[in-house]
C-alpha cells in the first residue's frame, strides 16, 4: 500500500526539488506540458491517465497524461498543464497541488514536453471533453512500482539505438512519451528507497 499522504508527497517534493532537472531548449520545437496527476483511492496512491479520442490531431487513441501545447496566454508551462487538464477532463487548477516537475522530453511529434506532478482529492467530478478524451484510466501506483507491468525493447531510429518502454495495465498499454515520463517518475521513487 502506498497512500498519497503528507509523508509521500513530501518525499516526492524533496526528490524533485533536490535534483537538477533536465531542461531542453529546442528552438525549432514547440513547447508543451502535461500533468502527472496523483490521487488517493481506497488507501492507495493512484495515477490518472487519459485515453485520447480518435478526433485529436496527435497520438489518436493513445494513453497519455492530460496536457497539450503552450499558449502565450499561459505565461508559464505549469499553467499550460493545468489549463489543459481543465479543458480535457474538467480538473480545475485550483484543485491541484503542484509537487514539482520532471525532466523535459522530446516527442516524435516534435514537442518539448515538461511534466508536472500534481495531487488532487478524489473522488472528483470530472467532465471529459468528448472531442479529446475517450476515457479515464486509474492505475494504482504500487502496481506500477512492482515493475512486472514494464516491458522494454531496443529499436534503431534516427541513426541511433533507442529503448522503447511500455506498461501493461489490463487491456491498456502505456507507451511512447507517456511511458518515458512514467518510468522516470517511478525510477525516482524507487531510487529514493534504496539510498
Amino acid at each position: 500500500m502506498e497512500p498519497c499522504g503528507k509523508d509521500f508527497v513530501d518525499l516526492i517534493r524533496n526528490i524533485l526539488s533536490s535534483r537538477q532537472r533536465r531542461v531542453i531548449e529546442h528552438p525549432p520545437f514547440s513547447h508543451a506540458a502535461v500533468l502527472v496527476p496523483l490521487f488517493e483511492k481506497r488507501g492507495e496512491c493512484h495515477l490518472l491517465f487519459t485515453k485520447r479520442s480518435d478526433q485529436v490531431k496527435y497520438h489518436k487513441g493513445e494513453i497519455s497524461f492530460p496536457g497539450g501545447g503552450f499558449d502565450e496566454e499561459d505565461s508559464e508551462l505549469e499553467k499550460t498543464a493545468l489549463r489543459e487538464a481543465y479543458e480535457e477532463i474538467g480538473l480545475k487548477g485550483s484543485d491541484v497541488q503542484i509537487i514539482g516537475a520532471l525532466d523535459d522530453i522530446v516527442t516524435i511529434s516534435e514537442f518539448v514536453v515538461t511534466p508536472f506532478v500534481g495531487l488532487f482529492s478524489y473522488p472528483y467530478p470530472f467532465k471529459l471533453s468528448p472531442a479529446e478524451i475517450a476515457e479515464l484510466i486509474e492505475v494504482p501506483l504500487p502496481f506500477l512500482l512492482e515493475g512486472g507491468s514494464l516491458s522494454e525493447k531496443e529499436i534503431f531510429r534516427g541513426g541511433q539505438n533507442e529503448v522503447i518502454y511500455a506498461y501493461q495495465y489490463g487491456a491498456h498499454v502505456i507507451w511512447g512519451a507517456t511511458a518515458r515520463i512514467l518510468k522516470q517518475f517511478l525510477d525516482l521513487i524507487t531510487s529514493s528507497r534504496t539510498t
